[in-house]
């Protein structure tokens, strides 16, 4: 079967390939910032944030609507739901997810996710001083959230046996208190091959590439910039170029099939100018993550991973290796998972770790 399907699968990624290659070298052409729309950098399930994110190929549950829809065809039951809450900076930002997953038939799967990172109760001090007089009665707060609302799709068995395609229409609204907001909308899309114990995946992130509108309310500040002499903001349009995340994993059975242990690794590449990645070009970056997840009788699960590696310079002139590592645990009871992972447990001192918490369920 493998033999006669291999040459049309080769086949099938190549022409994909070559009739995206004038987009990406165009990429190079276009101005856009590098890190826009960043939140939706971070990850979803405590599952791949405890691998470092390597869940291109290896994931196959509601978080694929994330890491790579086309996963979403492998639910074991016919729905899923999970959610996710993670601290940041010590607590000052807070990130949430839900997702929800549901298979329409046998082969088609439909899934729904909402991505919250915010700042909440930042102080505005603008009004602090009333007539040369500081009134602290007079400070207000406000909140500098990014939504995104994924809808998504997967289908398994697609032309090829074991091969599942899978794609994302993201909208994306972020909001600076009155002061400024962002309506954004993008698409994303996912291949995934399975082949015995092998898996692989491609992700292509803001494949479209996304747009961000923002508008800006200057009734709001432009008193305060006219004192300053700052610029003051026009209304713009935000572009996030492509991610294209290429993964693989392989299962390895033990103890008759009682414990399972995956290794899994991905390589981001981004198409954003330089960035500080093991691998880096005027044209491309490209970060490779590393994850491992060992499972005994399908009920406890133990994983790790490192990534983000970057070059960081020292007191003496010179340059180490900078990375993160991320380790978690997961329980399974029937059809509920409760997972944990703790995040940037790197080789820096002054890192601050993150706790975050998932829980999942089948029905």
């Amino acid at each position: 079967m493998f033999a006669t399907e291999y040459p049309i699968m080769i086949r099938y990624l190549a022409t994909c390939l070559f009739a995206i290659l004038p987009v990406l070298f165009s990429f190079g052409q276009w101005r856009a910032p590098k890190y826009s729309n960043e939140f939706l950098s971070i990850g979803t399930g405590a599952t791949g944030m405890a691998m470092s994110g390597a869940q291109t190929a290896f994931v196959s549950d509601v978080t694929s609507s994330y890491w790579n829809p086309a996963g979403l065809s492998e639910l074991e039951k016919k729905s899923e739901f999970s959610v996710m809450h993670a601290s940041y900076f010590g607590g000052i930002a807070n990130y949430d997810y839900a997702s929800v997953a549901t298979k329409i038939d046998s082969l088609s799967t439909i899934g729904f996710s909402y991505i919250r990172f915010g700042v909440d109760d930042i102080p505005d001090t603008r009004l602090l001083i009333d007539n040369g007089q500081v009134d602290y009665r007079r400070i207000s707060t406000f909140s500098s959230v990014d939504n995104a609302y994924l809808f998504s799709y997967g289908r398994r068995n697609v032309g090829i046996r074991g091969l599942s395609v899978g794609g994302n229409f993201k909208v994306i609204y972020r909001k600076a208190g009155k002061f400024a907001n962002a309506w954004g909308f993008g698409l994303d899309a996912g291949v995934k091959y399975r082949w015995k114990q092998w898996k692989l995946g491609l992700m292509a992130r803001d494949v479209s590439t996304t747009y961000n509108a923002w508008a800006y309310n200057t009734s709001e500040f432009e008193s305060v910039f006219a004192q300053t002499d700052n610029a003051i903001p026009v209304s713009s349009v935000e572009i996030t170029l492509p991610t294209w995340t290429l993964g693989i994993c392989r299962t390895v059975p033990f103890w008759k099939d009682r414990i399972l242990v995956t290794p899994a690794l991905d390589l981001v590449t981004t198409f954003d100018g330089k960035r500080n990645t093991v691998i880096k070009s005027n044209f491309l970056s490209i970060d490779p993550r590393f994850g491992l997840e060992v499972k005994a009788y399908n009920l406890v699960a133990i994983r790790g991973g490192i990534g983000s590696w970057q070059k960081i310079k020292n007191f003496e002139q010179g340059e180490n290796w900078n990375y993160q590592i991320n380790f978690g645990i997961g329980l399974r009871w029937k059809a509920v998972s409760i997972d944990y992972a703790i995040t940037d447990l790197g080789n820096q001192a002054e890192a601050l770790y993150s706790h975050v918490f998932s829980l999942k369920a089948s029905f």
